[in-house]
């Protein structure tokens, strides 16, 4: 029964949110002016990423959102040209087109436009955990998110998962404030940003609804659950009524519909080229691929990259009793809160479980924020040493930046993003400089550095023959045509752990292999055998690779001797 108590209490608490102004924790003396705490945290990670702000584009980057936002830049058409449109909206395509306006069109003016926006999004989540908790929360919980790894690789890089995560924060700050226009206004540029974004407004009205229509049962609970001497919280929802708040929830699917009606103005396609639709759509709803893709967004959003340190911590902390100051019970978040937090987390979780062909981790980042203040929060109201322990969890994201997990992922998600970069870099100019006016076989996003020398990686385009990888079938299928091509620039396009955490599992690979595209790439010396060529250049560093294989014609030196003539 003490448990039962326990849990309808906390359900209780939860549904009958709203019934005053939000509270705060302990008082705080001091409250630093938004302005100031902008600038110190835009000059931290700018520091922290100036290694990294001349990095050519990589991957995604290279492949729809430079290309997207140059279009743009170049033609002011919203709707690319050079690329198929995916019918991503175009706000953060459009913030960059605007700064390489006023300050050139360079990587340094990318990634440092980039950067402005995680500044922002920091500052939101600076804002939100000290309205929900107090300022050392606040100060905590912005450094652990604005390291957490694939948090600060994707600070600098031009994608839009990152600006989603920041107006979505400031959303859900000012949902709790009970300020309609402004938490209207943050969800509407959320989802201008990114179409996913819509699902927090979405999980806000399910959440109310379900508050709404459950309170009666609560009102009347049992008197010894309601006379239970009251946990301290801080941080609670400022009552609202109903109409105003659905109308500000439904507000930013407005702008969505608005541009997904310009889009098919434009282009016919309402979801983007139907090759984007099926792959991110069609081909995923499938309830065994939800239930894989669901374990591995909950690890994604728990555990992935060192953040099961801080999960942990968390848990082991709850079995603490909550801290005294003065005699006085340190305060938790407000548990309708907690609950608002857990119903964008679940709505995310399992969203994009549902949809999208790559299970990318950055996808999450509206939520992750979430998370780590949650553990901050109660890492404070139990631990006595909890700085020391955000500390450690510190250490752990920032290790894991260069420390390469031993399963699969996205380079994408810490630097090895930037030895991608530096190993295509290191291929493709040896490639210009030997073979300038070679034949190339290689696969996307390769094809795209090799033809657009305005990504970084070449001075001038190079003839390319494009396959989709190299794989076995891929290359055994590439060797039937090889009189079409005069070297091979070949690379890994999965990362490969040297070691890998569940072995060579066949079964496991087997259901990456159907419901999520995986394959095997072929080593440099295996595509030269297979293609008739020997490799000429090879490089590797941390589980990744590129080389070139010059195919053993006498074309090929005749092709080569006549560029370095």
């Amino acid at each position: 029964m003490g448990l039962w108590r326990a849990v309808s209490a906390w359900i209780r608490s939860a549904v009958l949110s709203g019934q005053g102004p939000g509270g705060r924790n302990e008082a705080v003396p001091y409250r630093p002016h938004p302005g100031v705490v902008f600038a110190l945290i835009f000059a931290f990670i700018f520091l922290l990423h100036a290694p990294l702000l001349r990095l050519p584009y990589f991957w995604d980057e290279a492949g729809y959102y430079v290309p997207a936002a140059r279009d743009i830049l170049l033609s002011g058409s919203l709707i690319p040209h050079t690329t198929l449109s995916n019918a991503h909206p175009p706000l953060v395509l459009c913030w960059l087109a605007l700064w390489w306006k006023l300050a050139g069109y360079d990587p340094l003016v990318t990634r440092s436009a980039m950067l402005l926006v995680a500044a922002f999004s920091l500052l939101g989540v600076f804002r939100l955990a000290e309205r929900v908790a107090n300022l050392q929360v606040a100060v905590a919980s912005t450094l652990c998110t604005a390291l957490y790894p694939v948090f600060f690789a994707q600070s600098s890089l031009a994608h839009l998962d990152l600006a989603v995560a920041g107006f979505t924060i400031w959303g859900l700050c000012a949902y709790l404030e009970g300020r309609v226009f402004l938490f209207a206004l943050w969800f509407s540029l959320a989802a201008l940003a990114k179409e996913t974004a819509i699902l927090a407004p979405m999980a806000l009205i399910t959440w109310e609804i379900l508050r709404r229509v459950f309170l009666h049962r609560f009102e009347t609970a049992d008197s010894n659950v309601a006379s239970e001497q009251p946990v301290r919280e801080s941080g609670s929802r400022t009552a609202l009524p109903w109409a105003p708040l659905l109308i500000g929830l439904l507000i930013p699917v407005l702008p969505l519909i608005a541009w997904y009606a310009y889009h098919y103005s434009r282009t016919g396609y309402v979801f983007g080229n139907p090759e984007f639709f099926r792959y991110n759509v069609a081909a995923t709803l499938n309830p065994a691929r939800f239930l894989l893709a669901l374990g591995l967004r909950l690890w994604q959003t728990f555990g992935y990259l060192d953040l099961w340190v801080l999960t942990l911590a968390m848990l082991l902390a709850m079995f603490l009793p909550a801290l005294e100051d003065d005699g006085v019970e340190r305060r938790r978040i407000a548990i309708p809160t907690q609950m608002v937090f857990l119903v964008v987390i679940a709505a995310y979780v399992g969203a994009m479980a549902l949809i999208g062909g790559a299970v990318l981790a950055r996808y999450l980042l509206p939520v992750i924020p979430l998370v780590i203040i949650l553990a901050v929060s109660t890492l404070r109201r139990r631990v006595r040493m909890w700085p020391a322990v955000v500390a450690l969890v510190l250490l752990a994201f920032v290790a894991a930046w260069f420390w390469n997990p031993p399963y699969g992922f996205s380079p994408e998600d810490n630097l090895a993003y930037r030895d991608y970069i530096q190993l295509h870099e290191d291929g493709e100019t040896f490639l210009e400089a030997r073979y300038p006016m070679a034949r190339v076989l290689t696969a996307w996003p390769a094809s795209d550095e090799l033809t657009r020398p305005w990504l970084g990686y070449v001075s001038r385009p190079l003839r390319v023959v494009r396959i989709e990888d190299f794989s076995v079938d891929e290359v055994f299928s590439a060797a039937d045509f090889r009189a079409n091509f005069d070297v091979a620039l070949v690379f890994s396009t999965k990362y490969e752990p040297a070691r890998e955490l569940m072995g060579h599992s066949k079964r496991w690979e087997e259901l990456k292999t159907k419901y999520f595209g995986f394959h095997r790439d072929l080593p440099p010396a295996a595509v030269a055998r297979i293609l008739g060529g020997r490799v000429v250049f090879s490089e590797a560093h941390k589980g990744q690779w590129v080389a070139v294989v010059e195919m053993e014609r006498g074309e090929v030196q005749d092709a080569a001797a006549t560029g370095l003539n």
